[in-house]
C-alpha cells in the first residue's frame, strides 16, 4: 500500500509494552504533502501518565544499579539497530512531517550521533577527590542518577530532538518518559521495536502521547526529576516556570530569529547554496533556519539577485519523490499563519521580490505547500523581522558596515544562531565576539553543533541553565553531585 493511503495506529509504550492511547482530547495526524489524515492521537489521561511514571521509577531503582559500562552496551545495540533501519525511520519522518527524504536521512543520522555521544558518559561522569583536605580527612565528589526524567519533543524534528535527551538520560542511570508532538508521533512509534530488540529493561524508556493535558500531567507529577523541552518561547516559559514550581530541573529550547551576514569578500557561488539550504531547508520549520539575510552596500544587489535566482529553482512536492527540494508546511493553519506574515511584510513596506504564494506543487494541490518568499528593504522594526515565522520566508536588511550589522542582529530578542560568510579572519573574530547568539557559524549556513557539543542559545531562545545534547551540560543535568567527607 502506498504511504499516502496508509493509516497508522498510535500506542503508548509503557513498561516495555504497547498500550492503547485513548483520552478525552483527540488530534489528527496528517501526511502534509497530501493533506490526508493518517492517524489519530489522544491525550494520555493523568492517571495513565502517573502509572507510567510509577513504573519508570520502579525501573530506575534497578537500572541505576547496573554498572555504567553495562548500561552503555544497550546504547551500542540501539545505535546499530537505528543504523540498520535508518532509511525506514527517515521515510516515516517524511510521511508525517513532509521534509524531503534527504533532509529526513540527515535528521535520523543526527539522532544516531547522539546515541553514540551518550556512550561517552563513562568518561564524562568521573568525579574528583582530595586527599587529606583537612587533618586526617579525605573528601570526594561523584555524580549520581536522579530518577525519572521527561522529554517533550517538537513536531519539526520527530526523532532527532527526542534523541537529544533519551540516550543521555538513560546512559547516566535514569529512566525517561517521552512525549512526542501530537502532530508527528509516528517516527517514535517506529523506535519501539528497536528499543525492545536492544534489550532495554521494561520501564527504562517510555512513550506517552498527547498534547497540553499530557504535558501538564508530566509537569505536575512529583516523581519526575527534570523536564526537557523544545518548542515556542511562550510554551518554554510556561514549562520552565511550572517545572520549577514543582521542584524539577528544566531545560527548554525556544523560538529563534537567525541572522546571516554576507561580507563583500565572500564567494557568492559558494555562499548562496548554503543560504538556500539554511533559509528553505525543512520548509523553514527549524529553530536554526536562516531568517534574516544581512548585506552591505557593496554586495547587496548582486547577492540578492543571485539568492532570488537560486530560490526560484526550488521544486515543491512530496518529499519521497525524486528531485523535490522543498516540502510542505506541517498544517494548513500553520501555512495560514505564515501567509499572514507575508501580508504583514507587504503592509509594512518591505519589497516582496519573490512571492511564495505563486509557486505550484503540481499534483499535490491538497498539500500544505508554500514556495520560497524573499522580502528586500526590510528593517528591524517590522513584525516580519521581529517575530519567528517558522516558514520559507527570507527578509533582507542592508547594513552600513560590519559594526552596524552586529548592532542590527543584537536588537533581536532571540539568540539561537547566527552566521557570517567571509574570507577575513578579522571579520569572523569580530562577529564571533560581538554577536549575541549561542551557536555561531563562520561560512556555515546552519550552525548546528555536533552531538558531543551542547546546543546553545541566548536570550528568549533558551530557558534554563544547562543545554541539550552532549558535553558536560548533560552530565550536570541528568545527575546530581554527592560529596563525601571521610575520616578514618
Amino acid at each position: 500500500m502506498k504511504a499516502e493511503n496508509m493509516e497508522y495506529d498510535v500506542f503508548n509504550y509503557i513498561n516495555g509494552k504497547r498500550e492503547g492511547n485513548s483520552g478525552d482530547s483527540e488530534f489528527d495526524v496528517y501526511n502534509p504533502a497530501f493533506g490526508k489524515k493518517i492517524a489519530t492521537v489522544y491525550d494520555t489521561e493523568k492517571e495513565n501518565v502517573d502509572k507510567a511514571v510509577d513504573q519508570a521509577y520502579s525501573a530506575f531503582l534497578k537500572w541505576s544499579k547496573i554498572p555504567i559500562t553495562d548500561r552503555i552496551k544497550f546504547l551500542f545495540r540501539l545505535e546499530n539497530l537505528m543504523r540498520e533501519n535508518a532509511d525506514e525511520l527517515a521515510r516515516m519522518v517524511t510521511i508525517e512531517h513532509g521534509k524531503t527524504f534527504k533532509e529526513s536521512q540527515g535528521e535520523v543520522m543526527r539522532a544516531i550521533e547522539n546515541v553514540e555521544a551518550a556512550c561517552s558518559s563513562t568518561y564524562n561522569i568521573m568525579g574528583r577527590n582530595s586527599k587529606n583536605i583537612a587533618g586526617g580527612i579525605d573528601e570526594e565528589l561523584f555524580r549520581v542518577p536522579m530518577g525519572v526524567f521527561a522529554a517533550i519533543a517538537p513536531f519539526n524534528f520527530p526523532i532527532m530532538v527526542a534523541f537529544w535527551f533519551i540516550p543521555y538520560a538513560v546512559g547516566l542511570g535514569n529512566t525517561i518518559i517521552v512525549k512526542p508532538s501530537e502532530k508527528t508521533p509516528l517516527t517514535l512509534q517506529k523506535t519501539i521495536d528497536l528499543l525492545n530488540q536492544a534489550g532495554f529493561p521494561p520501564g527504562v524508556i517510555n512513550i506517552v502521547n498527547g498534547s497540553v493535558n499530557t504535558v501538564n500531567a508530566i509537569l505536575n507529577n512529583r516523581k519526575i526529576s527534570g523536564v526537557s523541552f523544545v518548542g515556542s518561547t511562550g510554551a518554554a516559559k510556561y514549562i520552565v516556570s511550572t517545572a520549577a514550581a514543582n521542584h524539577k530541573r528544566a531545560q527548554a529550547g525556544a523560538s529563534a530569529k537567525n541572522y546571516e551576514l554576507v561580507m563583500p569578500d565572500a564567494d557568492l557561488d559558494k555562499v548562496v547554496p548554503h543560504l538556500i539550504s539554511s533559509f528553505y531547508g525543512n520548509a523553514g520549520e527549524r529553530c536554526l533556519a536562516g531568517s534574516v539575510l544581512v548585506t552591505l552596500p557593496e554586495n547587496h544587489k548582486k547577492l540578492v539577485d543571485k539568492f532570488k535566482m537560486e530560490a526560484e529553482k526550488l521544486k515543491l512536492g512530496y518529499g519521497l519523490d525524486d528531485n523535490v527540494t522543498l516540502g510542505p508546511l506541517i498544517r494548513s493553519e500553520h501555512r495560514d499563519r505564515v501567509l499572514k506574515y507575508i501580508d504583514s511584510g507587504e503592509n509594512e513596506g518591505a519589497n516582496l521580490i519573490l512571492d511564495g504564494r505563486k509557486f505550484s506543487p503540481g499534483k499535490y494541490s491538497s498539500g500544505y505547500f508554500l514556495g520560497p518568499s524573499i522580502f528586500d528593504n526590510a528593517n528591524s522594526d517590522m513584525k516580519l523581522v521581529r517575530e519567528e515565522i517558522f516558514g520559507p520566508v527570507a527578509s533582507v536588511i542592508e547594513a552600513k558596515n560590519i559594526d552596524d550589522a552586529i548592532e542590527i542582529i543584537n536588537k533581536s530578542q532571540y539568540g539561537n544562531a547566527s552566521t557570517i560568510f567571509t574570507k577575513s579572519g578579522e571579520y569572523a573574530e569580530k562577529y564571533i565576539e560581538g554577536v549575541q547568539a549561542g551557536n555561531i557559524g563562520v561560512n556555515i549556513g546552519v550552525a548546528a553543533p555536533i552531538a558531543f557539543y551542547p546546543f546553545a542559545g541566548y536570550k528568549d531562545s533558551f530557558f534554563g541553565d544547562l543545554h541539550a545534547q552532549g558535553g558536560p551540560d548533560h552530565v550536570m543535568f541528568y545527575t546530581d553531585s554527592k560529596v563525601v567527607i571521610k575520616r578514618w
